[in-house]
């Protein structure tokens, strides 16, 4: 069974949305083993990289970074709570060298108080880092860094309520300095991603209302193509050809509700662009975070997703088990795999009342989530792909065993 959405011509192509249920076929088993960073962080946030120099990727969440192998905690810094005691000021944490001095620094950004700022790291990372306010945009979901023009330099993308703005980092030294890129605010909304829609070999911003086009001059304009309407969207949403049919399609979940789907991009007979949506998943909640990666070594990419923990306490599944998964579309058989990484323990004596809820409490001790946040990075060297997933209910690592030392 299937609803067919409005069809609309509009200029040079046409949309036409199709909903129905197509989901992933059941999860396969694969070897992912668990490892306890610290399982009473509260922060959704993460960023990994070699903070100490000695080799080994670390790990930075909240106000700490945890030194490997064993995960030394070194305080740096103070995260405050937002004004929703839920939350702390921390959406972000993405590593970056920021001054160019060779230690890697944090980018990161807030809701409440509406900043994004660089977080600089001293000569000795154990010791406290400065913050260094950048804007103040306005909330901000999350952020993370893509490269935009291709050039190999990376500009700082986030999710601003009300705004599609991004930020290039001008100069390093002697003074960093910052330029601040806003489109038209008409595709705003919860959810921002990107990819080569138009497969002009240029990279597209995609929000939960339609895509921005990427010009070929850099300060010329934008121009916005309300294709689609997606809903409170994850952050990335994510632009790729999955099916291998040569468009990009897209692929997101819903950030406070139940559903992981995709759009995917065809043309009809006179080369108009047609989108149709298919679930891909609806068993779980809070599809927060997604991130593509080769898991398998196969040399297709798959994404890695799963749920954030008490997005908001009173959504609906919050308190369902917490689960983190990687889907891959199988081509030949045009159909997502689901590859079970984690799945917790629902919270069944959690409080009746939301505001009293309180993830460390209310889940078993070790239960993972995705936060706003996850990072995938070969963090033993093995040679694959591992995934290290923050929380309300803690900050862990998934070591994938698809490659064994």
């Amino acid at each position: 069974m299937f609803t067919r959405i409005r069809s609309a011509w509009l200029p040079f192509f046409l949309v036409v949305v199709i909903s129905y249920s197509l989901k992933a076929v059941e999860p396969t088993k694969t070897n992912w083993r668990k490892h306890t960073i610290n399982d009473r962080s509260p922060f959704e946030a993460v960023g990994v990289a070699d903070f100490n120099r000695d080799g080994r990727l670390d790990v930075f969440s909240g106000d700490s970074w945890y030194a490997a192998p064993d995960w030394k905690r070194h305080q740096v810094r103070q995260v405050k709570p937002g004004t929703n005691p839920h939350y702390y000021e921390d959406f972000a944490d993405t590593p970056l060298d920021v001054n160019g001095d060779g230690r890697v620094d944090i980018l990161t950004c807030a809701y409440f108080s509406r900043r994004i700022a660089w977080v600089e790291q001293p000569l000795d990372p154990t010791t406290p880092w400065t913050e260094h306010l950048i804007d103040l945009p306005g909330s901000m979901e999350t952020s993370y860094l893509v490269d935009l023009y291709g050039d190999g330099t990376p500009v700082y993308l986030p999710n601003v309520g009300g705004q599609i703005v991004w930020y290039e980092l001008k100069s390093s030294a002697p003074k960093v300095e910052w330029i601040k890129r806003q489109l038209s605010p008409a595709g705003a909304g919860h959810g921002i991603g990107h990819g080569d829609i138009n497969s002009d070999g240029r990279i597209d911003i995609i929000t939960p209302k339609g895509w921005y086009a990427q010009p070929s001059q850099r300060d010329a304009d934008w121009q916005f193509h309300a294709d689609f309407q997606i809903g409170h969207a994850s952050i990335e949403i994510i632009g790729h050809d999955f099916d291998g049919d040569g468009d990009t399609d897209i692929v997101w979940g819903m950030g406070h509700h139940f559903g992981l789907h995709w759009l995917k991009q065809s043309k009809d007979e006179n080369g108009n662009r047609i989108w149709t949506k298919e679930d891909i998943d609806t068993t779980f909640s809070q599809v927060h975070t997604l991130h593509l990666a080769d898991f398998d070594d196969d040399g297709e990419l798959e994404f890695v997703t799963g749920k954030r923990i008490y997005a908001h306490a009173s959504e609906p599944g919050a308190t369902a088990h917490p689960c983190i998964f990687i889907y891959d579309f199988d081509r030949k058989a045009a159909n997502w795999k689901k590859i079970t990484v984690y799945k917790g323990f629902p919270a069944p004596n959690a409080p009746s009342d939301a505001e009293q809820r309180d993830a460390l409490k209310d889940f078993a001790r070790g239960s993972a989530g995705t936060g706003l946040q996850m990072a995938v990075k070969d963090m033993d060297s093995d040679g694959d792909i591992d995934i290290v997933a923050p929380g309300k209910s803690g900050l862990y690592w998934f070591e994938n065993l698809h490659i064994s030392k």
